[in-house]
């Protein structure tokens, strides 16, 4: 048996991305390609798109390609987005028999046809959620490879700090990661009406907290007043 090292495109120009993007869409024949489908036969990583370009439709863009959509015109993000509220009102994995209506926007059926099985779509999914994950080791080296690369003279150092804004992706990790309830009081909305949950930071960005999911935790509304006027004692 021949052992073979994978071919990746870990920090390579955008536009060798973008070629790989484009020269897939031509093995399919179409001139566009959905997540799951550049998943199957390309040399990166879909997130990686995401990371480096912002969204897969700005991705397909720069490669002058269509955006993916379903026969009923929606984006791969607008399923997404479903998936999302659907996971939280739930609050659990959404199971195949649950995404219909009145529930989900869309049906079981929608998902199957976009990505080949609804196992396929959660996977996808996962993978839309995680793309702006400022933990990623992936990330974290792209960035440091890229300021590494610019010259010393004119760097605001300032502007290499993540982030302060918490995504929408960023704050459904955090729920999902923390239950969906607040971690100091246990109050969830699952379990009794009128709670809100919040996703903010433990050390405050004003105080040098990043915006990393280490920092960031689930609170309800009432706790997480609380918290904020303990640090602003």
């Amino acid at each position: 048996m021949k052992f073979e090292l994978e071919e990746t495109l870990r920090g390579e120009p955008d536009e060798v991305l973008l070629d790989d993007l484009r020269r897939c869409a031509q093995v399919l024949g179409r001139d566009t390609i959905t997540m799951a489908e550049y998943a199957e036969i390309g040399r990166a990583h879909p997130s990686t798109f995401q990371r480096r370009f912002r969204s897969w439709p700005n991705a397909l863009r720069l490669a002058g390609l269509q955006p993916s959509r379903s026969q009923i015109g929606i984006s791969d993000d607008g399923l997404f987005e479903n998936i999302k509220t659907l996971w939280i009102n739930l609050g659990r994995q959404p199971r195949y028999g649950e995404v219909k209506k009145p529930r989900s926007r869309f049906s079981a059926g929608t998902y199957e046809k976009r990505f080949g099985s609804w196992t396929k779509a959660l996977r996808a999914f996962i993978q839309w959620v995680n793309a702006d994950d400022v933990d990623s080791p992936a990330d974290a080296t792209e960035t440091a490879r890229h300021v590494a690369a610019r010259p010393l003279a004119g760097i605001d150092l300032a502007a290499t700090r993540p982030r302060r804004d918490i995504s929408e992706r960023q704050r459904f990790r955090i729920l999902l990661r923390d239950g969906f309830q607040c971690r100091t009081c246990g109050a969830s909305p699952l379990a009794q009406r009128g709670i809100e949950l919040h996703v903010d930071h433990i050390v405050p960005w004003s105080k040098g907290g990043d915006t990393t999911d280490a920092n960031l935790e689930t609170k309800c509304a009432r706790c997480n007043l609380g918290k904020g006027n303990a640090f602003d004692a």
